[in-house]
């Protein structure tokens, strides 16, 4: 009895028609002609607010050690100094390091990110061109 049901409801249905692969093949390009382009926006915009947010934590974290130290100045030879390696940066002569105060870094005190950032005497940051 089934077996009539489901042979009366598919007679004469062997698959789908030219037009319905055609109409589905149509809305499957449509929308990946909208996705695509937005997705890689995304993923551009998702890189640009992370170094902004590695930038920020860098300045609040060179604040922290400044004010946490008493020092008006960060040690060093000669300024501004140009790395990637949080564990140069230091105030008292060497004894409190700049990576002391951040997380998120590189087992060795550099930041995830590769960029190289420009430290002045007085504390201002900014990433290197």
């Amino acid at each position: 009895m089934v077996k009539a049901i489901v042979k009366r409801f598919r007679y004469g249905e062997k698959g789908f028609t030219l037009i319905e692969l055609l109409v589905v093949v149509a809305v499957l390009g449509a929308l990946a002609a909208v996705a695509i382009p937005n997705v890689g926006r995304f993923i551009g915009q998702g890189e640009e607010e992370a170094a902004q947010t590695e930038l920020h934590n860098i300045q609040t974290a060179v604040m922290a050690l400044m004010a946490d130290n008493g020092a008006s100045a960060l040690d060093g030879a000669a300024f501004p100094i140009s790395t990637t390696d949080m564990d140069t940066i230091t105030v008292n002569t060497g004894a409190a390091l700049l990576s002391t105060y951040m997380s998120g870094l590189n087992a060795d005190g550099t930041v995830q990110s590769g960029t190289s950032y420009d430290f002045t005497a007085d504390g201002q940051v900014t990433p290197t061109p």
